[in-house]
């Protein structure tokens, strides 16, 4: 896949995410009015729909700045940083971004807004004291790369929706146990009671098998890419190496930011429920890849 079918495709699967999103909160909205006998649900469901798209679309990287703790960077202050940033974004035609940094130790980055011309690159306090220039401009360039293939919006908007799910899937758990529908004692009901439920588990889940769908591919990709960039992808591979040997997890971390990260946020020894909803391909395979470009 070239670089321009991929943001081709990205804009289909944006499309496609935006309009699954609509289909299943209407069809829950349906599915809930119904059994509660109230039209109401329904309505608010259309609503609600609706109000989400364009609020992950407009204010989604806000959030995720938000989420990540991230806060605007001067040049003055991390003059290297945006030079860095600044002299690839030239050579890769787009607008300067944005450059945020998050004060943690762990060594990470990502990139999000809804194009180009809204984009923003941040980077973490621990990532710029760990890596020479050349293994800056390599993560620099890969998450240009995002901005470049578009991928960003898909995935900043993926960080609102999947979200706003497991809201609703709480929701409506815990309106269970408040009681509802239309006859508690009516078998009918109780099936619809049930069926209800397990919607409202699965849910997130569907949602997050999408989420981690659309992120391991993406990270060749961005790999690739940048690598061409820099027209050096040893840079970024010894970046990877040692990014991948930190143990520390990013403060904050959580499953519904963690495929927007250039590597894992929780750290190389990934423990319990997170190895269950990783985003990333082994870093094992990125640096192979990356090596036998040169």
């Amino acid at each position: 896949m070239s670089i321009y079918t991929h943001r081709d495709s990205n804009i289909r699967k944006t499309w496609l995410l935006v309009t699954l999103f609509l289909v299943v909160i209407i069809g829950l909205g349906w599915f809930f009015s119904y059994l509660y006998d109230n039209q109401l649900i329904l309505y608010l469901a259309v609503i609600f729909a609706l109000v989400m798209n364009f609020f992950s679309y407009w204010y989604s990287d806000k959030i995720v700045l938000k989420l990540t703790g991230a806060r605007a960077a001067s040049r003055e202050d991390f003059f290297d940083l945006y030079t860095v940033v600044e002299n690839l974004a030239i050579t890769a035609g787009l607008p300067l971004p944005k450059v945020y940094v998050i004060d943690d130790l762990s060594p990470n980055a990502f990139a999000t807004g809804r194009d180009s011309k809204h984009a923003v690159v941040a980077v973490t306090t621990g990532l710029l004291n760990i890596l020479e220039k050349t293994e800056l401009e390599g993560v620099i360039a890969h998450e240009l790369s995002h901005i470049g293939n578009r991928d960003m919006l898909l995935s900043t908007m993926v960080v609102v929706l999947v979200g706003f799910i497991a809201i609703l899937s709480n929701i409506f758990l815990r309106s269970v146990r408040w009681g509802g529908g239309r006859s508690r004692n009516n078998r009918a009901a109780g099936a619809l009671m049930l069926v209800g439920v397990v919607l409202a588990i699965l849910a997130p889940l569907i949602a997050t098998l999408i989420r981690l769908a659309i992120s391991r591919k993406r990270e060749f990709l961005a790999d690739a890419s940048g690598a061409l960039l820099t027209r050096y992808p040893e840079g970024l591979a010894l970046a990877l190496e040692k990014i991948g040997r930190s143990n520390q997890p990013l403060r904050g971390a959580s499953d519904v930011t963690a495929h927007l990260f250039i590597a894992n946020p929780f750290g190389s020894a990934v423990k319990g429920i997170h190895k269950l909803f990783l985003t990333h391909p082994p870093i094992e395979e990125r640096v192979r890849a990356l090596r036998e470009m040169s």
